[in-house]
């Protein structure tokens, strides 16, 4: 996936992108509806990743710490931009995810994998 076009047209075969008539969850008109959710497949969650890491690696090479993917649609997205970040650019960067909710056993806390410190660059 090249263009910008191409990948248009590809959350539109998803079922990701819609045009029609949508309220948006603060009560606003919207004329197009995304929702990465409908990504289902594993060719479509490879194409994904493929097509954010060559846009992460072309606007910011390494220049950031990790990837963060916001729970829970996010979660696959970093999952697999991080891998493809890897496999096609040799670009081996941490990734986390927040729980919804703290966990108050066996590890605890909110946030899963890496641990983010004050300074760190993060991709969301």
């Amino acid at each position: 996936m090249t263009t910008t076009n191409e990948f248009i047209e590809f959350m539109i075969d998803a079922g990701v992108l819609r045009f029609g008539e949508f309220k948006t969850k603060s009560g606003r008109l919207s004329p197009y509806f995304v929702n990465t959710g409908n990504y289902c497949m594993g060719s479509q969650l490879h194409t994904l990743g493929q097509a954010y890491s060559k846009m992460i690696n072309e606007k910011c090479g390494t220049d950031y710490t990790a990837l963060y993917g916001p729970a829970y649609k996010g979660i696959p997205l970093a999952s697999t931009v991080a891998s493809a970040l890897y496999s096609g650019h040799s670009i081996d960067k941490p990734y986390f995810f927040n729980r919804k909710e703290a966990k108050d056993h066996g590890e605890g806390g909110k946030l899963i994998g890496f641990q983010p410190k004050e300074g760190d660059k993060i991709i969301i």
